[in-house]
């Protein structure tokens, strides 16, 4: 269903490139843009219901949404203030374990600040799924393999690829109690901008597809996750033009 789209990949971006460099009020427009965007859908993939127009409305004007839980909330902020780090961490060419924790610090810490960045204590279970997540015990030593595997593939693979590898390698470990794929998502996004791409969302109404290929890549066959995330790439850098050339 989902296509290696790095050749289209690297044609727009080579598009996008030709914009640059962006103008100070432009480049933080489309940041606020994204900000919004991102934080609606990650949140909205893991069962967040605050949709888009009330995201903005939480993160613009710091209003509540009645009828929406608390923690719908505390997660769009807490989001919003993940997503501000990565422009500051990106100017970074790697992603270290203290990234990893802060920006789940960042996203969880009005939620639960005492687990805020810190590696669950308890077996993750997973009812009707075909996954299986390391025990505590096995974290440390699955994040210090997963730390040290990220220059070599990033040396040897696309930088979509790449971006796509450490979603899956990361999601897989499952370190925190809680907020994992949204922590996932940051970081691949964190690779995308490191290597000069746009921020990249997970559109809700393509979740399943989404977690069949998580779930294929439980299995090590990491090419349906690959191709997804390439697609979601090309569709995010087709907006990303529209956008630039609208605020040109």
């Amino acid at each position: 269903m989902y296509k290696n789209r790095f050749k289209e990949i690297d044609e727009l971006k080579a598009k996008i490139d030709g914009f640059r460099p962006l103008s100070a009020d432009v480049l933080k427009q489309i940041r606020e843009y994204y900000k919004i965007g991102l934080t609606y859908t990650s949140n909205a993939l893991e069962g967040n219901t605050l949709d888009l127009a009330e995201t903005k409305v939480v993160l613009e004007d710091g209003l509540t949404i009645s009828g929406k839980p608390l923690k719908d909330h505390l997660e769009a902020v807490g989001h919003a203030h993940a997503y501000d780090k990565l422009f500051e961490l990106s100017k970074k060419d790697f992603i270290s374990e203290d990234d990893i924790k802060t920006l789940h610090k960042l996203f969880y810490s009005k939620i639960d600040l005492q687990n805020a960045g810190v590696y669950r204590e308890n077996p993750v279970i997973v009812t009707g799924a075909d996954i299986d997540f390391p025990l505590p015990s096995e974290i440390e030593g699955k994040k210090q393999e997963f730390i040290a595997k990220l220059p070599q593939i990033k040396q040897n693979s696309h930088p979509v690829e790449y971006a796509a590898m450490v979603h899956v390698l990361f999601v897989n470990i499952h370190p925190f109690i809680d907020g994992n794929g949204r922590v996932a998502r940051l970081l691949m996004n964190l690779a995308l901008l490191q290597s000069g791409y746009n921020i990249t969302s997970i559109p809700p109404v393509v979740r399943a597809d989404y977690i069949r290929a998580l779930q294929a890549s439980n299995k090590n066959d990491y090419e349906p996750f690959v191709n997804f995330i390439s697609e979601m790439v090309f569709e995010a850098q087709k907006e990303y033009i529209r956008i630039i050339e609208r605020l040109q």
